[in-house]
């Protein structure tokens, strides 16, 4: 009769434990990193009689989590490289919002203004033509600094979301130690504890969203917890820190990710971060947003100098020497690393001599290395490309760069040349009158000129001291040329072509028609600057002057565009690829650990008749037991 009735009450106790773990699988069905739980039924060992072994029923042997390492694996380093390009792509759509095209862009008002000085080259002394070029220039910088001001509110706004990130990332990694140590405890038993180990699989699925990890199982059932590869952020019941800060140079606009587990803190390579929110905003700030801030520098800091360079070489309405029409931002000193051991210092201009570098440059940070005091590299970073100089100072895209006091082997510095130039670009002349749009040299046909040579333009080009020495050309065939004049040299037979430039002492002259022999032009300095717009003309050829890597400055502005643009359209294809392949590996770990509510209902349906039934074995024991006591009491 017992041995009925302990049956009959171990199903009992069994089929409602397999009764409350279904109900406890439909009441998570929608708890993010609840693994589906199902009840271990095993049967109890018989006992021997004279006529065989009987069974002594079921029991629940323990409860299991289904579960699978390898998919778990999958669908949370897939979320977390989604993680980081969706993030990225979220930064590159704001960053493409702010350069904008049309009539209301920055590259319109670049147009706008040298388009101006077409009306000044044709009527030099009208103050009302000058002034529209005074206000255009005026819009122009305006819109470099609103642009610079935006990347710099963007530039703020990722770090403080850097931040915030890395402090999530360091709430998480505490709570993966607490959880660990708890698991820990709770698996000195025989069973697992499958709601600690759900809920440390949830928080490193958290943790990957924001940065990518690896785990390592322990002995002791622990994990440890690796980011970039290598550094434990995990171990144990212990956990590390992250902070963010400026690079090894101080640099403003980038960022360093350190890991401190106790003692110094350890800078860890943001490439090698992989996925997650942070490692999407840190490719973000260090890369995409560096980038779009020197195209943008440079083409403020290339077209200011440039027109600065023109303005100087032209003549007021007083005849007096042009000043600069734009106030630049100097080029900020190169960023000494914090582990220089030498006293050496860098400065940073663009290089006019022996031409002006603004159509040379490029839009890139540099890294400098000394390897002595005088010798070294200097790193493009924008394309890793290294060139060794031997001697200082150095010459490179377009830059001059002078060392002051004496550099140390193995001292470096980071060199940020046009990162400044946009927020600080603005007009400095207020009166029409300051402009300079003369000439400060003229041309003169001989008077005995016999064939049909006649000017088709003159201009200065670039600053010489002997730009305004009388220069002649006397033709001594259709086709050739001496000159004589100080400061060229006195070549003679030269060769000429109708319309092709014919540039001494830095004016440009450009002839047309067909001469005779001892025809002549005339270069001198310019007499009647007040009726002569030749600077004028000079400055509107500065629209098709190759400035931005082969784009003329009129489609400067264009080339950036693009350059943002082909970002954003790669960034957003990774997107979509990324996001499709986490979907795709979260459904396949659903498809194991998931809830299935007509399974689990199959399942309540299934264990309640058990449960009845035992509970009907019980009262037949029962009545059975009834039965005997009945008959032994007669």
């Amino acid at each position: 009769m017992s041995n009925l009735l302990n049956i009959g009450a171990r199903a009992l106790l069994t089929n409602q434990l397999a009764l409350q773990t279904a109900g406890n699988n439909i009441a998570n069905v929608n708890t993010p990193g609840y693994s589906r739980q199902s009840v271990l039924l095993q049967s109890v060992p018989g006992s021997y009689s004279g006529s065989g072994y009987y069974g002594n029923g079921v029991e629940a042997a323990t409860v299991l989590r289904s579960h699978s390492d390898f998919l778990t694996r999958q669908a949370t380093l897939s979320s977390s490289i989604a993680a980081a390009d969706s993030g990225r792509l979220d930064k590159l759509k704001q960053l493409e919002n702010m350069f904008q095209g049309g009539t209301a862009g920055l590259g319109a008002s670049v147009s706008n203004m040298l388009n101006a000085f077409s009306d000044v080259a044709s009527a030099p002394t009208d103050l009302s033509a000058r002034t529209t070029v005074l206000a255009r220039a005026d819009e122009m910088a305006t819109r470099f600094r609103a642009t610079a001001g935006n990347l710099a509110g963007l530039q703020q706004g990722v770090q403080t979301e850097l931040r915030s990130t890395v402090d999530n990332i360091n709430n998480i990694a505490q709570r993966i130690a607490r959880v660990n140590d708890q698991i820990v405890t709770a698996s000195g038993g025989a069973h697992s504890p499958n709601d600690l180990l759900d809920q440390r699989e949830q928080l490193i699925a958290q943790l990957n969203g924001l940065v990518q990890t690896t785990s390592v199982s322990a002995n002791d059932g622990s994990v440890t917890v690796f980011v970039s590869n290598s550094q434990p952020l995990v171990l144990g019941s212990a956990a590390a820190t992250l902070s963010v800060s400026a690079d090894e140079f101080g640099n403003p606009y980038k960022s360093q990710l350190n890991i401190n587990r106790g003692g110094p803190a350890i800078p860890i390579d943001d490439t090698m971060l992989g996925g997650g929110s942070l490692a999407g905003l840190m490719r973000f700030q260090n890369t995409d947003l560096a980038e779009a801030g020197n195209l943008l520098g440079r083409m403020a800091l290339a077209l200011g100098t440039r027109v600065n360079e023109q303005q100087r070489l032209g003549l007021d309405l007083a005849g007096a020497a042009g000043a600069n029409l734009f106030a630049m931002n100097p080029i900020p000193d190169g960023l000494p690393s914090h582990s220089n051991t030498g006293n050496a210092t860098v400065q940073v201009t663009v290089q006019t001599v022996p031409t002006s570098g603004t159509t040379a440059l490029a839009a890139s940070d540099y890294e400098l290395t000394f390897t002595s005091v005088n010798t070294g590299s200097i790193k493009r970073m924008s394309d890793g490309q290294v060139t060794a100089f031997a001697s200082v100072p150095v010459q490179i895209d377009g830059l001059d760069l002078q060392v002051g006091g004496s550099a140390a082997a193995g001292d470096r510095f980071m060199l940020t040349p046009f990162r400044q130039a946009a927020g600080g670009i603005d007009t400095r002349i207020s009166s029409p009158r300051d402009l300079a749009m003369a000439s400060p040299v003229a041309a003169a046909a001989g008077v005995a000129n016999r064939g049909t040579l006649a000017l088709q333009g003159i201009a200065a080009r670039a600053a010489n001291p002997n730009l305004t020495q009388t220069v002649k050309l006397t033709f001594t065939s259709p086709g050739t040329f001496d000159v004589t004049g100080t400061g060229t040299g006195n070549p003679t037979g030269v060769a000429y072509g109708s319309g092709q430039p014919i540039s001494y002492n830095g004016w440009a002259l450009t002839l047309k028609g067909a001469p005779q022999i001892g025809d002549s032009f005339t270069v001198q300095a310019n007499p009647f600057p007040l009726i002569n717009g030749g600077n004028a003309e000079a400055m509107m050829a500065l629209r098709d002057l190759p400035m931005f890597d082969g784009a003329t400055a009129a489609e400067g502005y264009a080339s950036l565009l693009s350059q943002v643009g082909v970002r954003v359209q790669s960034a957003d294809f990774a997107a979509q690829v990324s996001k499709s392949i986490a979907a795709s590996a979260e459904t396949d770990r659903a498809s194991v650990a998931g809830v299935n509510l007509d399974e689990e209902a199959a399942k309540l349906l299934q264990f309640q008749q058990a449960y009845q039934a035992s509970a009907k074995m019980l009262q037949v024991s029962q009545s059975v037991f009834d039965a005997l006591i009945q008959s032994v009491g007669r």
